[in-house]
C-alpha cells in the first residue's frame, strides 16, 4: 500500500496553547495507542502528525520524508504529506452515498479507477452490497467502515484513527474491534490510534504510548507499559492502584530476587541489582497479582510473600468484586480482584482476616536515580 520504509519518527515541543513534549515512533505494520485521558494532548498530537497544527519545534518523518522540520522551515501540507485520516465522528459527506464518499477522495484516478478502487475497498470493509446508502441510512458500525475505506483507498502513507469507537454501542465496538485487528494484518503502513480506553490499547496496538498534560509518559508493548510502569503517575494511568513505599534490603542473584522492605513486611521482588541497597523506593502490584486465601481454610500458592490483611469493603463491580484490605503497619490500603462467584465461595465479609500472596513475577519496583 505504502513504501515498505513508511516509519513514523515525531518529537514536538511547545508551551502554548497546549503545552507538548513528546516524543514517538511507530514502524511499518504496527498500530501505535496513543493512550491518556481527556486533555491529555492525544489529538493534538494526531492533528500535528497530519499537518492539521504546527508544534513550535520538533521533527516529523515518515515515509522517507520530512513532513516538518522547525529547524529547517520544513512544513509540508496534509495533502503533501498523503495521510489517511478517520475523525472521531468519520466526517463523511451526507449528501454522497458510501461509494461516492470514498470515491471523493481518489480525484487523482481515473473515473474508471476510481470506481474500481472504491468498489474494492467497499467489498474489503464488508459493505459492498451498501454501495448507494447515504450515511444517515447506514448504522453507526457502517458509517466507520466507510470512512477507514475512504481514508485506506488513497494508500496513503500513514492511517491515523482518533477515537474511532467512541461513537458506537459496545456491541458493534467488539465486532469493529475484530475487523480491525483482520484489516491491520493487511497493512504495511504505520497507523496511529487515540483511545482513553485501555482494553482497546491491549486488545489493537501492538505498541502504546501513554500520555498525561501534553507528556508522553512511556512508550512500549501494552503487555510492558501495564506490568512495568515507570513511575507512580504511568502506574496510575493503567489503573494500578497498589502502590507502596519500601526500601531495598539486599539482591539475591542465586534465587533471581531483589528483597525489600516495606513497613514491618520484608518481600521478594523480581531481581533489580542496579538500584543500591538502602535506596528508598515505590513499588506496586495489580490487582491482578494478589491471591487470596478462603477464610479458615489453608490452601495458598507457594510464596515468599504471605501476608495477613484485614477485609474493609467490598465493591461489586460486573462479574467481579473488588477488595480492599488493611495490612498492619502499612498506611495504604491493598486492593484485589476475584470473581463474585470465588468472593462468595470464600465467604469473604468486612472485617475478615485472611491470607494473601502477593505474586513476586507481578511486583515491580518503579525506575529510580541509582
Amino acid at each position: 500500500m505504502a513504501c515498505p520504509n513508511s516509519k513514523l519518527a515525531f518529537t514536538a515541543e511547545q508551551g502554548a496553547p497546549i503545552p507538548i513534549s513528546a516524543n514517538i515512533e511507530c514502524e511499518c505494520g504496527q498500530l501505535l495507542a496513543l493512550v491518556g485521558p481527556s486533555g491529555s494532548g492525544k489529538s493534538t498530537l494526531l492533528r500535528m502528525i497530519a499537518g492539521l497544527s504546527r508544534p513550535q519545534s520538533g521533527r516529523i518523518m515518515c515515509a522517507d520524508s520530512v513532513w516538518f522540520d522547525s529547524g529547517k522551515n520544513i512544513c509540508l501540507s496534509p495533502q503533501q504529506r498523503h495521510i489517511g485520516y478517520v475523525p472521531q465522528h468519520y466526517g463523511l459527506f451526507p449528501h454522497l452515498s458510501a461509494l461516492d464518499n470514498i470515491r471523493a477522495g481518489l480525484h487523482h484516478l481515473t473515473p474508471d479507477e476510481q470506481l474500481r478502487r472504491a468498489m474494492e475497498w467497499l467489498a474489503r470493509v464488508h459493505l459492498d452490497g451498501l454501495s448507494r446508502h447515504r450515511p444517515a441510512e447506514l448504522s453507526g458500525g457502517q458509517q466507520q467502515r466507510v470512512a477507514v475505506a475512504r481514508a485506506l483507498a488513497r494508500a496513503p502513507n500513514i492511517l491515523l484513527l482518533d477515537e474511532p469507537f467512541s461513537a458506537v454501542d459496545r456491541a458493534t465496538r467488539d465486532s469493529l474491534y475484530f475487523e480491525l485487528a483482520e484489516l491491520k494484518q493487511q497493512l504495511d503502513i504505520p497507523v496511529v490510534m487515540v483511545t482513553h480506553d485501555l482494553n482497546e490499547a491491549l486488545l489493537l496496538a501492538d505498541r502504546m504510548t501513554l500520555l498525561a498534560n501534553g507528556k508522553t509518559l512511556q512508550s512500549g508493548s501494552p503487555y510492558d507499559v501495564m506490568a512495568r510502569p515507570v513511575d507512580a503517575i504511568a502506574a496510575r494511568q493503567v489503573g494500578i492502584h497498589n502502590i507502596f513505599e519500601g526500601e531495598i534490603i539486599r539482591h539475591e542473584a542465586v534465587g533471581g530476587w531483589t528483597w525489600l522492605r516495606a513497613g514491618p513486611l520484608t518481600l521478594a521482588t523480581p531481581l533489580r541489582p542496579k538500584i543500591l541497597p538502602g535506596t528508598r523506593v515505590n513499588w506496586v502490584i495489580p490487582n491482578s497479582g494478589v491471591r487470596l486465601r478462603a477464610v479458615g481454610r489453608d490452601y495458598l500458592p507457594s510464596s515468599h510473600n504471605r501476608i495477613e490483611v484485614t477485609i474493609q469493603t467490598l465493591l461489586p463491580i460486573g462479574n467481579e468484586v473488588r477488595l480492599i484490605t488493611s495490612m498492619d503497619g502499612i498506611d495504604a490500603p491493598l486492593h484485589a480482584q476475584v470473581p463474585a462467584r470465588l468472593a462468595a465461595e470464600l465467604h469473604l465479609a468486612p472485617g475478615n482476616r485472611t491470607t494473601v500472596v502477593l505474586r513476586e513475577d507481578a511486583m515491580h519496583i518503579l525506575d529510580c536515580r541509582y
